[in-house]
């Protein structure tokens, strides 16, 4: 809603037509002389009312509804076109109702967006909306879309590697989980908690992962599906921590889960991070099949999806000297998505992959 700070003869008359009414029958709402109002109309911005009628004003507009404020604003943007600039008189105190459905249209759109690996787009989009307001002057409704705002941007962060700092995912999740606890939403805190510990993980802190993915397995606060995607990710950060074995068993527990609860994607993805942890046991017979079982399973519809999924083969198959070639040439292909695509934190990670057989064939080669 508008708030203004000023009013002139200018406001005023952009008042009296927004709300539709005579002058006259202006006059008469605000309990006028009819003289007044004409005096306001035929000066605009070089009169003002006296301190006592502009409180009338500020009452008359705070009383009126979302329609005419924005009649309101409209005019007033347009007649102050033709008068010499006044600084700023009017202010919007937050969104509108209607503004409140297109940000909850337009997060909808970046969720699609960053599925996609559609950074750009998203970020124009969350941009628009954060850029505009300021948390502490939105209602609860706003809030919650501000802060589903942030925690989206810190996903954007996320997917383009950038985990750490001021302009960061952590730092994104931090504020967007505050945000969510002020407003008494345990379940997006219990979320945004489990994003901190996905960057936590990235950032290669993973014993600190491990123990935070460990207590959100059995958080009440979390769905079924997301307490089961943590239990997946302890295994994760314990196989790349060297524990193999126990991160299968973890792992395992984790993908029947996700059958019981009829998730095939995060079932398919399972079995990919089983292919990794047996091959980092060793155990390339049982990394192959499950990795078989991921590949044919797998929808891999978005370039991260793909990236993941290529580098995974790769890394199994680049372990035997039979499939060494066969390896290196899918992480060149996963190097060249992640690249195109702006995913910053899988080509660190490819690239690390590939040190290491870089590494590994100078030792066979002493």
């Amino acid at each position: 809603m508008a708030t203004v700070h000023h009013w002139t003869g200018l406001e005023a008359k952009a008042l009296r037509l927004a709300l539709r009414l005579s002058v006259r029958a202006f006059a008469e709402r605000l309990g006028l002389a009819v003289a007044t109002v004409s005096k306001w109309e035929s000066k605009l911005a070089a009169t003002e009312p006296r301190p006592d009628t502009q409180a009338i004003l500020d009452t008359a507009l705070g009383r009126a509804d979302a329609a005419v404020h924005l009649r309101f604003e409209t005019l007033l943007s347009e007649m102050a076109g033709t008068v010499a600039p006044l600084g700023r008189r009017v202010t919007s105190s937050g969104p509108r109702t209607w503004e409140y459905e297109s940000w909850t249209d337009d997060l909808d759109r970046v969720v699609v967006a960053l599925s996609r690996q559609n950074f750009a787009f998203a970020d124009s989009l969350l941009t628009r909306w954060l850029g505009r307001f300021k948390a502490h002057e939105l209602d609860e409704k706003g809030l919650y879309l501000f802060a589903r705002s942030t925690a989206l941007l810190g996903d954007l962060k996320r997917y383009q590697g950038t985990l750490v700092g001021p302009l960061s995912a952590q730092h994104s999740y931090v504020d967007a989980r505050a945000i969510f606890a002020q407003l008494g939403i345990p379940r997006r805190v219990a979320q945004l908690d489990l994003s901190l510990a996905v960057a936590t993980e990235m950032s290669g802190k993973l014993e600190s992962a491990a123990r935070a993915y460990q207590t959100l397995a059995v958080d009440d606060r979390l769905s079924a599906r997301d307490r089961a995607r943590a239990r997946l990710w302890v295994g994760t950060a314990l196989s790349k921590g060297g524990e193999h074995d126990y991160a299968t068993r973890v792992m395992k527990a984790a993908t029947r889960a996700f059958e019981e609860l009829a998730e095939p994607e995060d079932w398919s993805v399972a079995h990919q991070k089983l292919a990794l942890a047996r091959r980092g046991a060793g155990d390339l017979t049982a990394a192959l099949q499950y990795l078989d079982i991921a590949q044919t399973t797998a929808t891999p519809e978005s370039p991260m999806q793909r990236v993941q999924l290529i580098t995974a083969q790769a890394h199994v198959l680049r372990t035997d000297p039979a499939t060494r070639d066969d390896g290196l040439r899918l992480l060149d292909e996963a190097a060249q998505i992640a690249t195109r695509s702006g995913l910053g934190h899988q080509l660190r990670s490819v690239e690390a992959i590939r040190r290491t057989c870089e590494g590994a064939f100078k030792s066979t080669d002493h």
